[in-house]
């Protein structure tokens, strides 16, 4: 008989934060060579364009989660919870009392980030995040919902990390936009 793998006996509450994307910077790094002497002389990153990517949201993650855990204990935490079948995860799913939340994290290290009521900035540049998070917070309802046998709504957050600054015009309708620090927050 075949033993299970690791990842297979890790129930969700045993996952740690940004598992996932830990996983994949490994996976895209394993494909790059080696830094030559000179590279590593100069202090050129051994991360690939690719693995910094994949390296920066594990490090967004991993500080949202850090901050997660302040929550008191009525509160219930799960981190990069599987979702489909890819390789697609929920950052993390939070339930307390006033509710269950899908927390999607986005690092835009020194970034300037504008939120709207239908839309999300990054540097000037439209992004998707607002959609992908409204989406998963619905699948994750769906699913809840038919795992308890009761409707279960749930709020889909996301927290961006690092941004040099986060401009909230207006806050989306269906989605709340929050950083890891309220000192860079700026409201029109």
């Amino acid at each position: 008989m075949t033993e299970p793998s690791p990842a297979a006996t890790v129930s969700l509450s045993g996952r740690p934060a940004a598992a996932s994307v830990i996983a994949e910077c490994l996976r895209e790094q394993a494909l790059v060579p080696p830094r030559s002497p000179l590279a590593r002389a100069i202090g050129r990153s051994p991360l690939s364009s690719e693995s910094q990517s994949w390296y920066l949201g594990a490090i967004g993650e991993l500080e949202v989660a850090r901050r997660l855990e302040r929550l008191d204990p009525s509160w219930r935490v799960l981190h990069a919870v599987p979702i489909g079948t890819g390789k697609s995860d929920i950052d993390h799913v939070v339930i307390g009392p006033s509710g269950v939340f899908t927390i999607n994290t986005k690092h835009h290290e020194g970034k300037e980030v504008w939120v709207g009521a239908k839309r999300l900035l990054v540097n000037g540049q439209r992004t998707d995040h607002l959609r992908n998070a409204e989406f998963e917070a619905k699948r994750a309802a769906q699913r809840l919902s038919a795992a308890t046998g009761t409707p279960v709504a749930v709020t889909p957050v996301i927290v961006i990390v690092a941004a040099r600054r986060l401009t909230i015009r207006e806050q989306p309708a269906n989605v709340r936009v929050l950083t890891e620090s309220a000192s860079r927050v700026r409201t029109d």
